[in-house]
């Protein structure tokens, strides 16, 4: 048997003729950027989320740095300000608070959940503390009604990267819908996504859309009429055609994750891997099912060896990236464990529970 760890292909041939006839909609109606495709999976998605606003955007690293960009715009963040982030998130959590002359600081997650904590948050906070940024990562929400109540008794700006973690829900509400904005991903391989580049960001603040809106294409509200330095990063309605179609059926692929999740959790019982940790379980849409092992190299060979394919995410933290060099000689005990045990198992809405059974059974057999 062998074992693909995301097949797009067969992920989205299930939608394939609705997806065409919304690709000929948009190629007959000759327009290209903006429009009613656009418009209508922004009030989609926010309606997915429960929040007032989306605003469509290029990718998800521009989610992420508009926000911020706008935050500074409006006198709340300046040049300088610190913003406190997780040590072992994508490097583009990283990139989008560097890119606006912010500084990261990075705190290490908790080791089981691979998030960043309440108490991690409240001992780096200083003086020039203006925001958090909590990543959900691998699609399990962080603590946020702790890190709420943080933010509100220090006057913090708190900004969600929710770019793995599409209608994952804590308490009833789900991911963007916490913080003052969220940004998401719609790369393709994500839980929603595009057949292309795409992303999102998700507000009830007014006054922050709008200002989004206008930084997104070139700082102009009005053609020709220019109130920011703004850049492009507009979805094109080909993407936004695309991902309607897949909105339709988002909750049900979650409901697929949890169940291969599930699986994987109840019947893996090699003591050389460590399973996900799960807070609650609607608070997860497993993005990514990630294991721990010290044998990584070892069992990523066996599994491959039985045609069962994996990845990594991710092999090196920010703060060893060579793009951050002033950051090498930092020391994050847990993240650098993290990033050196992790291994990504296949997980998707069209992987077979015989497939999951396979992974399980080679896990299972898998020694040193």
């Amino acid at each position: 048997m062998k074992v693909d760890f995301l097949n797009l292909q067969q992920i989205n041939a299930r939608d394939a003729q609705e997806m065409l006839s919304a690709c000929k909609d948009v190629i007959d109606s000759g327009y290209y950027i903006g429009g009613e495709k656009v418009e209508a999976f922004e009030a989609e998605f926010a309606a997915f989320c429960g929040v007032k606003h989306c605003i469509s955007v290029a990718n998800g690293l521009d989610a992420l740095n508009l926000v911020l960009r706008a935050w500074k715009l409006q006198g709340r963040l300046q040049e300088g300000d610190e913003v406190i982030v997780p040590a072992n998130t994508y490097i583009a959590s990283v990139l989008a608070i560097t890119e606006n002359n912010l500084i990261p600081v990075l705190i290490e997650p908790d080791d089981n959940t691979f998030n960043i904590t309440a108490a991690g948050i409240e001992s780096a906070i200083t003086a020039k503390t203006k925001a958090i940024l909590p990543v959900h990562l691998y699609g399990q929400l962080s603590p946020m009604p702790e890190i709420m109540r943080i933010a509100e008794q220090h006057g913090l700006l708190v900004l969600e990267d929710s770019a793995q973690a599409h209608g994952a829900m804590l308490e009833g509400k789900r991911a963007g819908v916490w913080g003052h904005a969220a940004g998401f991903s719609f790369y393709p391989g994500k839980n929603l996504g595009a057949l292309g580049d795409a992303g999102g960001i998700v507000t009830n603040e007014d006054d922050l859309a709008s200002t989004i809106k206008a930084l997104r294409n070139y700082g102009s509200h009005k053609k020709y009429e220019n109130l920011y330095q703004g850049l492009n990063s507009r979805m094109d309605p080909i993407q936004a055609a695309m991902l309607s179609v897949k909105l339709k059926r988002l909750d049900s692929d979650t409901e697929q994750r949890r169940r291969i999740a599930d699986l994987y959790i109840k019947n893996m019982h090699n003591p050389l891997v460590t399973t996900p940790f799960v807070t609650e379980a609607a608070a997860h849409v497993w993005h990514l099912f990630v294991i721990k092992t010290q044998h990584r190299k070892e069992l990523q060979a066996w599994l491959a060896e039985n045609n069962i394919q994996t990845l990594i995410h991710y092999p090196v933290p920010p703060h060893k990236q060579q793009a951050y060099a002033q950051l090498n000689h930092l020391h994050y005990p847990i993240t650098e464990r993290i990033h050196d045990e992790v291994l990504s198992l296949p997980i998707s809405p069209i992987l077979t529970e015989e497939e999951a059974h396979y992974v399980i059974s080679k896990i299972n057999e898998f020694t040193v």
